[in-house]
């Protein structure tokens, strides 16, 4: 039987492979894939690019029809790797609102949802010393 998933692969040119890795991705690598970039403000403040989203971070949309939207994540859909956020939403023929399923390429973290004292605790580690002081301040 041909493995689905390898843990060892490390890259390719081909797209298709490319797909092929991400489509048969086990959840616990999948929540990679959901990391979002971080506001000028936040980057400083934390030493770090990009963070992986959750529930109750506020973010902006950068691309698309709701360009420029900011609001809270509210539901975040690892398995078809897609976030909503509050004040994207869409009418449907018989009237009703439902959310908007974004990708987190096109989003952009304004505020991050600091209740986890662990998250935090985390992105001070990875992002080195300096940010260390800040969070503790």
């Amino acid at each position: 039987m041909k493995v689905k998933f390898s843990r060892n692969w490390v890259r390719s040119k081909s797209p298709r492979k490319q797909r092929k890795y991400i489509a048969n991705a086990p959840l616990h690598i999948r929540r990679k894939f959901l990391s979002v970039n971080l506001s000028k403000e936040l980057r400083k403040k934390y030493g770090r690019r990009n963070v992986v989203v959750r529930t109750g971070d506020v973010v902006r949309v950068l691309r698309g029809s709701f360009k420029g939207v900011e609001g809270k994540v509210t539901r975040v859909n690892l398995k078809k790797g897609r976030v909503y956020v509050e004040n994207v939403k869409r009418k449907k023929t018989d009237g009703s609102e439902v959310l908007v399923p974004l990708h987190p390429s096109n989003l952009q973290i304004v505020e991050l949802n600091t209740e986890d004292e662990k998250r935090i605790k985390k992105i001070a580690r990875k992002s080195g010393e300096s940010a260390k002081e800040e969070v503790s301040s």
